[in-house]
This record gives C-alpha cells, structure tokens and sequence, in this order.
C-alpha cells in the first residue's frame, strides 16, 4: 500500500511545517512536498520545531507550483474550512481517509493538499483536486492549525490502515484474579462477616450471602487486589482480636495462593 503524499501549499512559517513533519511522523507518514513556501527551504525554524521527524523534512519535496506537486498523483483531496461554489464530494476525514485507503489498495497515488496558513487554499488550488475534506469543527470558529490539520488527517489515515483494539486493559505486574482467588476471598469475607455478627436475622442470612458471592464473581479483580483485600480483613481481624481465618477446602491461605 502507498502512503498518501501531504503537500503544503505556500505554507508561512517554518515551525508550522515542521509541526506538520511531526504530525506526519506520529502516524507513519514521511512523504511530504512543499509548495512555494513563503520563507524559502530548508527553513532552521522547521527542523527545530519537527523535534526528532527531521527525516521528514530531508525527504520533503519541493515544488515552484501546484500543478507540478500533483502531477503524478491519481487522486487529491483539498482541505479546507470554506465553503465553495464547486461541485465536488465533501468528505469528513474519516471517509475521506476510507477511500484513500481503498485507492492506495489499488497501487493508486493519493495527495491531500493543505493550504497556507492566513487564509488556507484558494479556489484555484482546489479546482484542482478530486474530493474536498472538511473537519466537523465549530462553525463560529472553523479554522485549524496545520499542524492540527495534518495530525487530523494522519490520525484518520493510520485509523483506517491499523488494527487497534478500542480498549485494552494495562495490568501492572498482575493479572486478573482466578476463580479460586475469588473464591477464597469470598470465604475470608464471610468468615469475618460471620464474626462480627453481620449476617443477621438469621432466616435472611443465605440470600446475604448469595449477593456477596455474586458481588465478588462480578468485580474484574486482579491477583493483586485480591491480596490487598485479604491483608485488609487480617489487619481488621487483628486489631478486632479475632482467630486467624481458616480456608478450610479451599487449599489456599488468606493471601489467595497455594498452600504449603
């Protein structure tokens, strides 16, 4: 597949197209060209603000016009804020990314073009492309930074071509607790219950004890939490003066693990 090249159309200021270099790089992006840039290239003030994607920036293309920035590229998406008298596809990010995506599948060249920063591209620079993409912003106040405008597009980018799972859990030095973990922390609790008396009147003490147990196979504990709640009941139970609990069957001692 063939990333999608990003072109800076007569970008001003050198950190702006250095931050739109870091951007790039955050998603994997490293094909850019620059189109009549306001303070010449290479501009110092771009590779200070490119911070560690200067790679991007030595690669970067430079082009007098923007005709000749596309010239090889099948398909071009205009970003851009403003509503314009032009018949073109207006694309979210999202979907705009999806078929670049499907075009760069086919071998197709993909170039997304970026407008200068005082007034973003003109009419005569979006003539030019295939499709529009607008970002759902406010409308009292649409315009974007580009730099946030290029992380904008490389995050869609990445989205569309990266399997990344909506949510993970991040254990630290853990794992969730077993089924005998759990088990064994029920039987501690109900111990200490038992002890202090709180499983009363009596005909009401199995339904208790029925919601206990279903309130500790339903929390997702980790081995760690499980240990901490036990040496949280033996230091109830030690200032309270009580036995040290027994796990009877359960083979376990009170911190959840193998007995000896």
């Amino acid at each position: 597949m063939t990333d999608p090249v990003l072109i800076l159309v007569r970008p001003q200021m050198g950190e702006n197209i250095g931050a739109a270099a870091r951007a790039m790089l955050n998603f994997g992006l490293t094909r850019m060209r620059i189109v009549g840039p306001r303070d010449g290239w290479p501009n110092p003030k771009a590779v200070a603000m490119a911070s560690g994607a200067g790679r991007v920036l030595d690669s970067a293309g430079l082009f007098a016009d923007l005709p000749a920035a596309i010239a090889d590229c099948d398909f071009v998406f205009a970003t851009t804020a403003r509503g314009r008298e032009l018949t073109k596809p207006v694309m979210t990010p999202e979907r705009a990314m999806e078929y670049a995506r499907a075009l760069s599948a086919e071998g197709k060249r993909v170039g997304i073009l970026f407008g200068p920063e005082r007034a973003g591209l003109e009419n005569e620079d979006v003539v030019l492309a295939n499709a529009i993409v607008t970002v759902p912003v406010n409308p009292e106040f649409p315009s974007l930074n580009l730099g946030q405008c290029v992380l904008l597009m490389g995050y869609e980018w990445a989205r569309q071509t990266q399997e990344t799972a909506p949510e993970v859990m991040n254990f630290a030095r853990t794992e969730f607790a077993g089924q005998q973990e759990i088990e064994a922390l029920a039987n501690h609790f109900e111990d200490r219950l038992e002890a202090a008396g709180f499983f009363f009147p009596a005909a009401k003490a199995p339904g208790m004890k029925v919601s206990l147990r279903n309130l500790w196979s339903r929390l997702p504990l980790t081995s760690a939490e499980v240990r901490t709640f036990h040496g949280m009941l033996r230091q109830i139970a030690f200032k309270l003066g009580q036995s040290k609990y027994d796990p009877g069957a359960t083979g376990r001692d009170d911190d959840g693990n193998g007995g000896d």
